[in-house]
């Protein structure tokens, strides 16, 4: 009988998110219908994508990574000082979903991640639609 593995591990480990984060900011910062959540960002991507790839360690389940570094993520008030409605949810999932695509991962588990980042996507939203 073989140990249930993390999402982290399933995923890679820590060369496989560093991979994810990697492509992710590529998609965001090379695609033209993801401007709006790219600038968003410092024009220096490299911090971002080096504490989304720190969160996601911890969060699929591998070390602590982000809490060593910075405490409890907070998600949703470290991203209050920015006006994340519908555009920018699916302009952020569109880039996580095609990051994924290019991951060496099963059907399933890739689904199952994206249905978790579409909950905690649309949680981060904090400016009321029209």
């Amino acid at each position: 009988m073989s140990e249930l593995k993390t999402p982290y591990e399933r995923i890679g480990g820590e060369v496989a998110v560093r991979k994810l984060c990697q492509t992710f900011y590529q998609i965001m910062c090379n695609t033209e219908q993801t401007s709006i959540i790219r600038a968003l960002h410092p024009s220096n991507i490299q911090i971002s994508e080096e504490k989304l790839f720190l969160f996601l360690t911890g969060w699929l389940g591998g070390p602590p990574l982000y809490t060593d570094l910075y405490g409890h993520p907070r998600l949703r008030a470290r991203h209050l000082p920015f006006s994340i409605g519908v555009e920018e949810r699916d302009q952020w999932l569109y880039c996580m979903a095609q990051a994924l695509k290019t991951m060496d991962i099963d059907e399933l588990f890739a689904q199952q991640l994206m249905a978790s980042f579409v909950q905690t996507a649309d949680f981060m939203r904090n400016r009321p639609e029209a």
